[in-house]
């Protein structure tokens, strides 16, 4: 009786190993994937609040401008007649699409209901990130290509000539070049951020393709521990 009893918790002890050393892997591969779909959603909510500081700065300039520009044979007007807003306009645009990419992506990966819609989830994976970094490129371009022209002034070459200016009202040239830097420097950022974003929707893809693949095959072929 005691080596048939030996035999048998042998066995079993020999079967938990086994199920266990199957089940190791599986779950480090689930923990890892959940560290990617927490470091991409957190990459996606940072481009949605650079998206929105970018778009808030450069809209206020824009109204400032709107508000204080007067025709050109108006007594001292505050700006000059030859005047290029479009670089301004650019990133408004810009981050307009980054806010709106990265808000449907965010309720793709919070939302339960869409997120169990795969095919639509994981479209939105890819398309959030490449469309806000194709957006962001798009922008700064743009923004760069315009102000190479030094013929025609820009708001960032215009309010920053202007920034030691004392000013009681607006137009405030000073606040208005640091709105100007700061617009230009975030859309610059957003960039590698974008970047990070759609190289994890790449990885966390990959992964979870397999993950899927593999439990098909395994449905297929039987658990090699019940074997």
């Amino acid at each position: 009786m005691e080596k048939g009893h030996s035999h048998t918790s042998g066995s079993d002890f020999e079967s938990d190993s086994q199920h266990d050393h199957h089940h190791l892997p599986q779950a480090n591969k689930t923990s890892a994937m959940r560290t990617v779909d927490t470091a991409r959603i957190a990459t996606t909510a940072l481009a949605l609040l650079m998206g929105a500081t970018v778009l808030g700065v450069s809209a206020n300039t824009l109204a400032v401008y709107d508000a204080t520009h007067v025709p050109y044979d108006f007594f001292l007007p505050l700006w000059p007649d030859e005047f290029n807003i479009r670089p301004t306009v650019a990133l408004v645009v810009g981050s307009t699409i980054v806010i709106l990419a990265n808000i449907a992506a965010l309720c793709f990966s919070k939302v339960r209901v869409l997120r169990n819609r795969t095919t639509a989830h994981t479209s939105l994976t890819f398309a959030a990130p490449l469309v806000g970094l194709a957006a962001a490129l798009i922008a700064i371009a743009f923004f760069y290509a315009v102000n190479a022209d030094a013929t025609v002034d820009t708001f960032l070459s215009w309010t920053c000539r202007w920034q030691a200016l004392p000013m009681d009202q607006s137009p405030r040239w000073a606040d208005l070049c640091r709105q100007s830097h700061a617009g230009l420097y975030l859309a610059i950022l957003l960039i590698p951020v974008e970047a990070a974003a759609l190289g994890l929707a790449a990885y966390q893809f990959r992964a979870e393709r397999g993950q899927v693949q593999n439990s098909r095959e395994g449905r297929k072929g039987g658990s090699p521990v019940l074997s």
